[in-house]
């Protein structure tokens, strides 16, 4: 019995790895992946840069479509996460001078056990109560910041002694590497039984629960590992600017881009996340000498496609590519 088991499962398996491989969108994201890698042959170092901070703000956006696309919890305050990590590894790092890879670990572990000890309580509320939880945090992290300036520069920020690199092209290629990890990850972790179970979870918790699977551990584990890949890309997003402050990994204006960029994207696609966040940021970048009236015309832009695109951009494309 348990042979044919496991050859069932190991054919399931196969067939599945041989669906993927001949899935266009795999091939396409290679080629995307290729070309990306090529980009400081032939982008200026400016562009390079926008770049750098979108493939962060990818991660940051995947991490969140994890926890709302899939395990349909709303987190309005994902920057609760970012700055623990961020202020955790760049405390560590101009306090004791630690070495990059161990504050980064450091940042990763603070930015995890606090979003548990939040979790936790939180995730025993329903309807919108966890979202504004999550938001509360934001603001508590925001103050908290403030009060302990002697330690995390206060409104001003902290500078961290190390970066990751003085060399425009070595931060791409960290980012681009990071981005790629965390995208393969993130996606398989989503298309395995726990995204199914966490998926089912999210559009009919009382359902999944009858069918005998335990809805919160499976959400609770989704938040931690949003928190860890949250916290990691924040860490690493201090050590590439060189300084934490609230205005760069607190504000509520970045979670407020990171949830638009997920659901521009495409929520349940993890990558689509991506996508969206690139072309965020860049076109903030390529808006930016019209002053206030870039974010005017950025925000109209992504609510009209939310609005007529609900599936987001990548979603709206697969969509597409089923009928075709």
């Amino acid at each position: 019995m348990f042979a044919r088991r496991g050859c069932s499962a190991g054919g399931d398996w196969g067939l599945e790895v041989t669906r993927i491989l001949r899935s266009r969108g795999l091939w396409v994201a290679v080629i995307l992946l290729l070309i990306a890698a090529s980009a400081p042959w032939w982008l200026s170092a400016y562009i390079l840069g926008v770049l750098t901070t979108a493939y962060y703000f990818g991660v940051f956006a995947m991490a969140w479509d994890l926890l709302f696309g899939f395990a349909g919890e709303v987190n309005f305050g994902p920057t609760f996460l970012i700055g623990l990590g961020a202020y955790g590894a760049a405390i560590l790092n101009s306090q004791t001078g630690a070495p990059i890879p161990l504050c980064l670990a450091f940042g990763t572990a603070v930015a995890l056990v606090g979003g548990l000890l939040l979790a936790v309580p939180a995730l025993r509320l329903r309807g919108p109560y966890f979202g504004l939880v999550t938001l509360v945090a934001v603001l508590l992290l925001q103050n908290a910041v403030v009060i302990f300036a002697g330690v995390t520069g206060g409104e001003i920020g902290m500078t961290v002694p190390d970066v990751l690199s003085i060399d425009s092209d070595v931060n791409y290629w960290y980012a681009l590497g990071f981005l790629a990890i965390s995208a393969i990850l993130l996606f398989g972790l989503a298309r395995s039984s726990v995204g199914l179970i966490l998926q089912a979870s999210g559009q009919d918790a009382i359902e999944a629960a009858a069918l005998g699977f335990n809805v919160t551990k499976h959400k609770l584990a989704a938040f931690g590992i949003s928190a860890v890949f949250s916290g990691l890309a924040g860490a690493m997003l201090v050590f590439y600017l060189g300084t934490a402050s609230v205005d760069t990994v607190v504000d509520l204006s970045i979670a407020v881009q990171i949830i638009i960029a997920a659901v521009l994207g495409g929520r349940r696609t993890i990558l689509g996340a991506v996508l969206g966040s690139i072309c965020l940021l860049l076109a903030t970048e390529v808006l930016r000498p019209l002053g206030q009236l870039n974010s005017f015309i950025v925000s109209a832009v992504a609510l009209a496609v939310i609005l007529f695109f609900p599936e987001g951009l990548l979603g709206y494309a697969l969509h597409r590519g089923e009928h075709d």
